[in-house]
């Protein structure tokens, strides 16, 4: 057999050809810079890659432009102009200041004339910060604060003291002062060594402006790369064949430029059409609702009530939650949602759409909203006993946290039940929670059920179809239905939740008889089949030292959760019927039919694990003396 020549390089090699080709071209020098020396007011030797703007053409670079206004040297920054102080060539550092403070009297100082913070000083490319810069900030508050890191400014505040302005070097906090607080601008500010400046330490620090350090040694040209000593020579990267292949091949450089420049551009905005088109629907969707929602937050109102997000309470599949604190001294939950593109903004979505427009007293209320740019977050109720899980008893040894008794455990039960049958029927469409288990029922200083994370939630119109098809199950699988996670058992419907809250009630009843139980066994049980024999057969759950109404209580929560997770659909109540079982007599409960399954989706790893979350149970098990 002949092998056939290996022409795998043949179509690198126009590309190879492209990159010798500009190289080429970078490699002749451009020219020589010219030295110039210019002077603006108080400010001499101006030189490069400094220019003033009446310079003549060849001095400096265009891109470090000084205009000089009335013999003050002005810089462009940042969408603002600053005045220069001072240019340091050896260090590369340019001192600027901001025109408010810039001939500010002995006596008082004013307000920036634009709000900048230190880590927008590496947003312009000429330029950047140093981490000596820290932030001076101004507030304005309805009263006096004493909090020693604020001192008034006399000038810009009244003299009764109900509206005044107070500026604070390097602290930025407005949750720990008192009376209503708002913020007005920051600006960048030299670093000194001193605690606690005065206002007099804190004025001349403003008047001193703030440092930026450049580096202009090599900078990118169109199609070469041009590198200047510190003698301000240009001279080529590469030198080899240079003039010969810059006159055969300047055409086809031409020719490339037109070809590769727009093709560049238009992956470019592809890239910031995918990257935005989520933050655009996450701004529609909060205009859409914004007559619902209570109240829109900028993100430096959520930095400030999270105290920069000091406190850390929870974290979902969605977002991160954190404790927070309105200037009233209102708790609340602040849910910050995490990557909006990895995301695709779809939990964020989700919530505003659900939580928005549902008002009942066992679902979490919001508060408030922010979307800004990449920020997506919700103010919630602040729930002080967290989640049910952290209730429920299990084997787990150690935990601080009192476990319920059954009679709480039920009023919890009926509550969230209620919950979600107003999500289910009390709207104008069916919403399906779809994620419903103990971490996502709260409970509020009186241990009142609050249903909770609607990122995976979908809407269900009462008068369309009776089902709707649904893509791979991001839920907890110990919950989610067996119709969502199999395409051959049908599709998803409101009684799919009715499913998850079936074994939400299982699973209240299991941590209670694990509790009281114990013994050890190389195999385990479904808990739900364990539970459905023995009821069958006319016994009782083994629960020790319990009233006889805690054990009537234990077996209702077991009966209603046998007939929520019945595998036909068909046989499962609605939430409505859930709700009248938990309220009715539970002696009247008749055992559904034996139609539920084991869970084939609990994988071997699962029914290893000692968690009583699993739903299993040691085969054979000594109740505890």
């Amino acid at each position: 057999m002949i092998r056939s020549p290996n022409t795998s390089f043949l179509p690198t090699l126009p590309l190879l050809l492209l990159l010798f080709l500009l190289t080429a071209q970078a490699a002749q020098p451009r020219f020589l810079a010219q030295t110039c020396n210019s002077s603006c007011g108080e400010l001499t030797g101006i030189t490069y890659p400094f220019r003033l703007t009446t310079d003549p053409q060849g001095c400096g670079d265009t891109d470090y432009e000084i205009s000089c206004e009335n013999d003050k040297p002005t810089l462009q920054f940042h969408s603002g102009k600053y005045h220069v102080r001072r240019i340091s060539y050896g260090s590369r550092t340019i001192r600027v200041v901001d025109p408010s403070f810039f001939a500010a009297n002995g006596t008082c100082i004013g307000l920036p004339s634009q709000s900048l913070s230190v880590m927008e000083l590496n947003e312009d490319s000429r330029y950047r910060g140093f981490a000596s810069n820290i932030e001076t900030s101004f507030v304005r508050c309805s009263g006096n604060i004493t909090i020693q890191s604020y001192r008034r400014v006399p000038c810009l505040s009244d003299d009764d003291g109900l509206n005044s302005v107070y500026v604070s070097y390097g602290t930025y906090i407005i949750s720990g002062l008192k009376g209503p607080c708002s913020f007005l601008a920051r600006v960048p500010t030299i670093y000194q060594a001193v605690m606690g400046p005065s206002y007099e330490n804190i004025m001349l620090l403003l008047q001193e402006g703030f440092d930026l350090g450049w580096s202009v040694e090599c900078h990118d040209t169109p199609f070469t790369y041009e590198c200047r000593s510190p003698e301000y020579y240009v001279y080529g990267v590469v030198s080899f064949f240079a003039g010969f292949l810059s006159s055969v091949f300047f055409d086809v450089t031409l020719v490339a430029r037109f070809v590769l420049a727009p093709m560049v551009v238009f992956g470019f905005l592809i890239h910031k059409y995918r990257t935005t088109q989520k933050s655009t629907v996450t701004e529609m969707v909060v205009a859409k609702n914004s007559s619902l929602v209570a109240r829109r937050y900028s993100y430096a109102d959520i930095v400030a009530m999270t105290d920069q997000f000091r406190d850390k309470i929870g974290r979902g599949r969605f977002g991160t939650v954190f404790k927070g604190k309105l200037p009233d001294g209102g708790l609340v939950a602040v849910k910050v949602l995490g990557d909006p593109i990895k995301l695709a903004g779809e939990g964020f979505v989700n919530e505003i759409n659900v939580i928005a427009r549902v008002h009942h007293n066992n679902v979490v209320r919001l508060l408030g909203v922010c979307s800004e740019g990449s920020h997506n977050v919700l103010v919630l109720d602040y729930m002080p006993n967290g989640s049910l899980d952290k209730y429920i008893a299990s084997r787990e040894e150690g935990t601080k946290f009192q476990p319920l008794s059954l009679e709480q455990l039920l009023q919890v039960a009926l509550g969230t039940a209620r919950g979600i049958r107003h999500l289910h029927e009390g709207c104008d469409s069916c919403i399906l929670h779809m994620d419903i288990k103990s971490q996502n029922v709260l409970l509020d200083h009186g241990f009142v059920p609050k249903v909770t994370d609607f990122g995976l939630s979908k809407f269900h119109n009462k008068e369309g179809k009776d089902s709707f098809s649904m893509g791979t199950p991001r839920a907890d699988l110990r919950y989610v239905a067996p119709e969502v996670l199999s395409n051959g058992l049908g599709d998803v419907l409101c009684r799919s939740d009715v499913y998850s809250f079936g074994m939400l009630l299982l699973e209240m009843v299991e941590g209670k008889w694990l509790a009281e139980s114990k013994g050890k066994s190389s195999s385990q049980v479904y808990f739900p089949m364990w539970v459905y024999d023995h009821l069958s057969e006319g016994g009782d759950l083994e629960l020790q030292n319990v009233t006889q109404l805690e054990s009537a209580i234990a077996r209702k929560l077991c009966v209603v959760g046998l007939w929520c997770i019945q595998k036909s659909v068909s046989q499962r109540p609605l939430m409505a019927k859930v709700v009248e079982m938990l309220e009715t007599n539970g002696d009247h409960l008749q055992l559904p039919p034996n139609s539920f399954c084991f869970p084939e989706h609990v994988s071997a790893k699962d029914l290893q694990s000692d968690s009583s979350r699993q739903l299993l149970i040691p085969e054979s098990v000594e109740p505890s003396s």
